[in-house]
């Protein structure tokens, strides 16, 4: 008997998941971008607020290098990911393994999408009015500048230190407090579960990398003997 057809390709699950994760992501953004003001926050139980927010940084608000080089660097890394993508679906790896990465792909368009764009095409944000679309190109920023929205604000745990306990004693702590955005959310989820669950892929692409440099390496000897 022949195999009933599957009705989703693993190249088409991606697509899809990278298509729907942008436009959810977009979604959320653009919303809080024109409905609150910069700093402006909506309470939605003790332990969750919708916090507007802007960093130049990575994931999660993190800051370490410079943002052109953030910028580009996001930009190379969705390159690579999304061949490597296309490099596992042609060899019919588990759609899990694949299903994870397009998550992590399409977290990290989702932030450059605002790095790339919302420098152009909105106004700035500030403490005292929301922000609006504006004619393309005349926005607060340059190609590639513009910064990051983060609004998911879970601060779970809330209370101080003992007095006692050195350095942080009867300091504020609130756990957790990065505020982030949903592109962040779908990285975060698609690496713990190709960490849980696709160790044994993972190592399969450190092997891949290692093979191609040494087929590269051999290929050189030859052309140098000959």
């Amino acid at each position: 008997m022949k195999k009933g057809k599957k009705f989703l390709s693993a190249g088409k699950i991606s697509l899809l998941i990278i298509f729907l994760a942008l436009v959810i992501d977009q979604m959320i953004k653009i919303w809080v971008k024109t409905h609150l003001c910069l700093h402006e926050s909506i309470h939605v139980t003790d332990w969750f607020y919708i916090c507007f927010i802007e960093n130049n940084g990575m994931a999660y608000g993190i800051q370490l290098f410079s943002k052109i080089f953030l910028s580009l660097f996001r930009v190379v890394a969705v390159i690579l990911i999304g061949y490597y993508i296309h490099y596992e679906v042609k060899r019919k790896s588990p759609v899990g393994y694949i299903v994870c990465l397009s998550m992590v792909l399409a977290g990290a368009a989702g932030n450059i999408f605002d790095s790339m764009f919302y420098g152009l095409i909105f106004n700035g944000s500030s403490e005292f009015y929301t922000s609006y679309f504006v004619p393309f190109g005349t926005g607060y920023s340059s190609f590639l500048m513009g910064k990051v929205v983060d609004m998911f604000y879970f601060p779970i745990i809330q209370t101080t230190w003992p007095s006692w306990i050195p350095v942080w004693g009867g300091q504020e702590f609130i756990f957790f407090s990065p505020i982030f955005n949903f592109a962040d959310s779908v990285i975060s989820v698609g690496v713990v579960l190709l960490l849980l669950f696709y160790r044994k892929e993972l190592n399969g692409l450190q092997f891949t990398f290692s093979r191609k440099d040494k087929k590269t390496e051999d290929i050189s000897k030859e052309d140098h003997q000959e």
